[in-house]
């Protein structure tokens, strides 16, 4: 039985501009956040360039209605992440994974307890 999501979203910060421009990278850290928090997604990554004004991507996951999603602006050296988990899956791992890889200089999290009430 689902006992509710929780709904973490990130803004991390001094990220290089080279690496929020890298659809593949940025598409294939979806892939490997899902892992890490022991998820699965239902496909590939759905990934749009901006040009060189940055990549939105989002990872439909198997969990119901879960998804990971990204968005970055290079010239700000900004991503936006928002990542959306049932319970007791760990979303801050997902995060995790783009800290770790990014190097950003500043991250700042949120969660958010969604359905059935948190235990």
């Amino acid at each position: 039985m689902l006992e509710g999501f929780t709904h973490h979203s990130a803004d991390l910060t001094g990220v290089s501009g080279a690496s929020l421009r890298d659809a593949a990278l940025l598409s294939g850290l979806l892939v490997a956040a899902a892992g890490a928090a022991g998820l699965s997604s239902t496909s590939a990554p759905v990934v749009r360039t901006r040009g060189t004004e940055g990549v939105s991507a989002i990872l439909l996951l198997e969990a119901e209605g879960c998804h990971i999603s990204a968005h970055s602006t290079p010239s700000t050296g900004l991503l936006l992440l928002d990542v959306l988990v049932p319970v007791p899956r760990e979303g801050e791992k997902a995060i995790d994974v783009f800290v770790r890889r990014l190097g950003a200089t500043a991250v700042s999290r949120h969660v958010v307890h969604r359905g059935a009430p948190k235990r």
